[in-house]
């Protein structure tokens, strides 16, 4: 497999850092493009020289090894030479996700541990609504306004060989990458410069990049796919990344067919959107030779492919913090990958038996925990290894001793073995092929039988004008367990005929939703997640959105309005 040999590559030079290695290509390939951006662009050369830019912006001023810096910045160009330059000076820069506001961007500074911020000019306004409660001495540099050039030095600044003798090891912090939040306050993980070289070439390997590739990359860079995995695979390689803001379904094909894109990284919602989008009339006639990302569900998989012409979809799962990763290389539609039995010893991975009430691992009569049965759902934990042959397959944690010490499982099959908890319920197929089920906490239980949210959620999204949808378990006075709600944008009360229909037709009774929330939009994180938490609170109390409660004897909507939901309280729905 070309990625086992592209991460050999590692052992060749252990000391070299991502733009170490991109140093080396400036030389033989400078004047070929690295960064294509809406209004800029960077070859290997201009990249590199760029990036040693802000590396000496640090030295100069002694920020070095110990330090870390928020980076809060759209995508494009300078995103990727910043972090680099910054991180080769022995930095910790802190990726912030550019949609946090008030106290929750407090939350995001804080949890890095910084002193110092670099932002784009907008969002110097969302600055100062918290600058009053920054930490004393905390530092804004505005990136590319006027007065504030980073490469400008200062009185009594140390010399740059001060701190360019002291190269970064691939042991150390090299970026935070925060959670998305979904369920809480995001975590920033560690991730060291090791792991940014093992991603990279990990991934080139399995996309089999070449020099002649152009990817077209639309994902936040503050995310690991976005900014580390999608831009570090196509930079060892010697290809170019064409760097988008932010997806746009309509003017898509038109951009990749325009920037000669031979690969697009996606995020499953953005191959739903474009299914569900109008025809294009150039909608097969591009030069994508592979489709690779996460989160890609069965149903759209063998439509999109089918209808944009796609020649290869590479899907894979894995976690920023984690050391579970998988790769489905031979294509199979809705699996998210399988370890080789020749890999094994390199990918421990397993499913175990979990309380779906509790979030607990189950115990036997011993002690330890119990492995799933094939195609039984249950928590994937993968091993945390004492002297891991690759350095993704640390766990380096969080900045929060507390958060790290919560995704580590001890005695699990043997006395004091240490796996690490993804928090993601899977299943395991007889050939070995896994399927993502759905996030620990998001599958509940009615009448006896657990429903997974995530499979309710893909019954509903696949009804005509249907935009988005989430589901969730209430709770009902005098009921056991939690009953199915699903909140849903894109569609009014003259769709809730086809939407019955539907979840009839593919949900068992006790999976069937019993209220459904029509929603003018759901809220998204950066990723593209749906956000669902306030939902989920909310239940089926008064709100700004029409609530219908269906009642499955005969497939009839009804309005949950005040009246009825003193029917509820009142032990009305004791029928069920």
């Amino acid at each position: 497999m070309r990625a086992l040999e592209a991460v050999k590559d590692i052992d060749k030079d252990p000391e070299a850092t991502l733009l170490a290695r991109l140093a080396r290509r400036a030389i033989s390939d400078g004047e070929a493009l690295a960064l294509v951006g809406e209004h800029d662009q960077l070859t290997y050369r201009g990249l590199v020289a760029r990036a040693y830019a802000y590396r000496d912006w640090a030295a100069s001023r002694g920020r070095g090894r110990g330090n870390v810096v928020c980076l809060l910045m759209t995508n494009g160009p300078d995103y990727v030479a910043i972090w680099l330059g910054l991180t080769e000076a022995g930095c910790v820069v802190a990726l912030l996700n550019t949609n946090l506001r008030g106290d929750a961007l407090l939350h995001g500074i804080a949890a890095s541990g910084a002193r110092e911020l670099i932002a784009a000019p907008r969002f110097e306004t969302e600055l100062a609504s918290v600058a009053a409660r920054l930490p004393e001495g905390f530092r804004c540099h505005l990136h590319g306004a006027a007065g504030h050039d980073l490469s400008a030095t200062e009185d009594g600044a140390v010399s740059c060989s001060d701190i360019a003798a002291v190269r970064p090891q691939l042991s150390d912090t090299a970026l935070l990458i925060y959670t998305s939040g979904t369920t809480g306050l995001p975590k920033a993980a560690k991730v060291s410069h090791g792991r940014i070289v093992e991603w990279s070439l990990w991934f080139a390997g399995l996309t089999d990049a070449q020099a002649s590739d152009r990817l077209y990359n639309c994902l936040p860079m503050y995310h690991s796919v976005g900014g580390v995995v999608a831009v570090g695979s196509m930079l060892v390689s010697g290809g170019a990344v064409v760097i988008r803001e932010r997806f746009s379904a309509s003017r898509f094909w038109d951009d990749v067919i325009a920037e000669r894109c031979t690969i697009f990284q996606y995020i499953g919602e953005l191959c739903r959107y474009l299914v569900k989008s109008r025809p294009h009339p150039n909608e097969r006639e591009h030069s994508l030779r592979l489709c690779c990302g996460n989160g890609l569900s069965g149903e759209v998989w063998e439509v999109f492919q089918e209808r944009f012409a796609v020649p290869r979809i590479l899907e894979f799962y894995a976690a920023t913090e984690g050391n579970v990763s998988l790769y489905n290389c031979e294509g199979k539609p809705g699996a998210i990958g399988r370890v080789p039995p020749f890999l094994a010893h390199r990918f421990p991975v397993a499913v175990i038996k979990t309380d779906l009430a509790t979030g607990a691992p189950q115990r036997d009569g011993q002690g330890f925990c119990v492995p799933c049965a094939p195609d039984e759902a249950g928590e994937a934990i993968g091993k945390v290894l004492e002297t891991p042959a690759m350095p993704a397959r640390e766990f380096q944690g969080y900045t929060d001793a507390a958060s790290t010490g919560r995704k580590l499982l001890r005695d699990v099959f043997k006395p004091d073995d240490l796996w690490f908890r993804s928090g993601d319920l899977m299943r395991k197929d007889s050939a070995g092929y896994f399927y993502f089920v759905d996030r620990l906490g998001d599958t509940f239980r009615w009448k006896g039988e657990n429903v997974s949210a995530t499979e309710v959620a893909n019954v509903i999204n696949g009804c005509e004008g249907v935009e988005d949808a989430v589901a969730f378990g209430v709770v009902i006075p005098g009921h056991d367990g939690r009953a199915g709600m699903a909140a849903i944008s894109g569609t009014d009360a003259s769709g809730l005929a086809e939407l019955c229909a539907a979840l009839a037709s593919n949900l068992p009774l006790y999976a069937r939703p019993l209220f459904l929330r029509l929603c003018g939009s759901i809220e998204r994180t950066g990723t593209f997640k749906l956000r669902k938490e306030h939902l989920a609170r909310e239940g089926y109390a008064a709100s700004a959105d029409p609530v219908w409660f269906i009642d499955w004897r005969t497939s009839t909507p009804v309005p949950c309005d005040g009246a009825f939901r003193q029917h509820i309280a009142a032990g009305g729905l004791s029928w069920l």
